[in-house]
């Protein structure tokens, strides 16, 4: 039924996300020299300086050297300098954490002992997705859930679930996690910090809307588990599984439990209570955070036994793996760069005002969502976006009346979408390794996708309605 414009979608082939952001980059140099320039009164508010939304008035037009092309991502690099470094420094750590097979044992481990017992069968998958939720909440767990995929399928078709099962399990726990972040570095530090949020506002909501947010995602596979256990018939996939030929009922080996993984997964747990407590009781910023992770990764790699060379290298290759995030984060901040200097950024707030002013106040964050989702398929890195998007969407907050916390979880709650994406590299990593044709899996997406977008707008009602965060 939705197999042909879905295939159609699916086959549209978009260039690479820096192409997109240095594209935006010429178009908005392009429109600094015909949009007029202007500025707003900065006033004081809560310690900070906002937009007073009475005092907009035309200036001398700035017409800036078409050599900001150029000019403005490198000058997008000084700018975001600590969020870069920020960045780095947690690729690098995560890949030594990778590297020392401590998580996948673990994981492994904690799925053979529930499968093992038929009575806890029933918890598996409510279990299994609140870890994976746990990891995308806490530290963003993406690319790093792909190699899981080929675990969870036949041990799902062992337990007589079909493939899809197998995939949900790692993909839409970790999706929902994501999402519904409580302290994901990648998302909500980003976005908090380019808002001039402290990165505990908020954080109690935040919570909450992981809990809600996760237990909808577990509900709806536990529900569409059952009901294939059932009656294998209903799969939608049950052609592609025949096809894998017959199940293996001992799917895997889990790995050796030895004492350094206990004690990397030890340290790995201290440092994420650690984390938790400084920024919940310290007030860290960016800085105390990297110098955490980077500490973490030290001595993770040196308790799995890697020596130091080969944290060295697993670090800067994990770092490496950021570059093409960090270049993005710095032609995202050209933006800003080239708006700033042609004094353009006032005058769109000005017309955006004005536009989203005639909305009821209580349908604003719903808007900024809907705005946010249809940004996040063209650019579907959660950080690139947060970069890209929040020095507009927050002083806009300010001046239609809301908050700037409201902005940051209007924009992160547009993350619940990129599972059925067909721009995204996680996406289509986990589908490619499951070898499940991307129109089959949005097909199935699609009602939970609807559920996950009425969530959204119902959870952004309440911060409306209490002035949410600090400001």
């Amino acid at each position: 039924m939705h197999g042909g414009w879905l295939t159609k979608l699916k086959n549209v082939k978009m260039p690479h996300t820096l192409v997109v952001v240095e594209a935006l980059v010429l178009l908005v140099l392009v429109a600094s020299w015909i949009i007029p320039s202007g500025q707003f009164d900065r006033v004081p508010l809560n310690g900070r300086l906002v937009p007073d939304p009475a005092t907009y008035h035309v200036v001398q037009k700035i017409r800036l050297s078409p050599a900001m092309l150029v000019l403005a991502p490198l000058r997008g690099f000084l700018d975001g300098g600590m969020l870069i470094a920020f960045l780095l420094v947690i690729g690098g750590a995560f890949n030594v954490l990778n590297e020392t097979g401590a998580v996948e044992v673990g994981i492994k481990r904690l799925t053979r002992a529930i499968s093992a017992r038929p009575t806890l069968e029933c918890l598996m998958i409510p279990v299994l997705m609140t870890v994976f939720s746990l990891a995308g909440s806490i530290f963003g767990l993406g690319e790093e859930l792909i190699p899981f995929v080929v675990i969870f399928i036949p041990l799902a078709r062992s337990l007589g679930y079909d493939s899809i099962v197998g995939v949900c399990i790692p993909f839409l726990g970790a999706a929902a996690g994501f999402a519904a972040a409580f302290l994901n570095p990648f998302t909500v530090g980003v976005a908090q910090k380019i808002a001039g949020l402290p990165i505990n506002s908020g954080l109690g909501y935040r919570v909450f809307t992981w809990a809600v947010g996760t237990a909808v995602m577990v509900a709806y596979v536990m529900v569409y588990a059952r009901r294939i256990k059932r009656d294998p018939s209903l799969s939608p996939v049950r052609d592609l599984d025949e096809a894998r030929g017959p199940v293996d009922r001992n799917p895997g080996e889990e790995g050796a439990w030895t004492p350094r993984l206990v004690l990397v997964l030890a340290l790995f747990a201290a440092f994420l209570v650690l984390l938790v407590y400084g920024i919940m009781a310290l007030g860290w910023d960016m800085d105390a955070m990297g110098a955490l992770f980077l500490a973490m990764g030290i001595a993770l790699g040196l308790a799995s036994g890697m020596g130091g060379s080969r944290i060295a290298q697993s670090f800067v290759a994990g770092a490496k793996d950021m570059v093409g995030v960090v270049f993005i984060v710095a032609c995202a901040r050209a933006l800003l760069v080239i708006a700033n200097d042609a004094k353009i950024l006032d005058t769109v707030l000005f017309h955006s005002k004005n536009l989203m002013g005639v909305l009821p106040r209580a349908v604003i964050p719903q808007t900024m969502f809907l705005i946010q989702t249809v940004i996040n398929f063209f650019i579907h890195s959660g950080t690139a976006q947060a970069a890209l998007t929040m020095p507009i969407m927050a002083p806009l907050g300010d001046l239609v009346g809301v908050t700037r916390q409201t902005s940051v979880y209007a924009f992160q709650l547009c993350e619940f979408v990129n599972p059925i994406l067909p721009t995204s590299a996680v996406t289509m990593g986990v589908l490619g390794a499951a070898k499940l044709p991307w129109e089959r899996w949005a097909a199935w997406f699609l009602p939970l996708m609807g559920i996950l977008i009425l969530l959204a707008f119902l959870l952004l009602i309440p911060p409306v309605l209490f002035h949410y965060g600090p400001f």
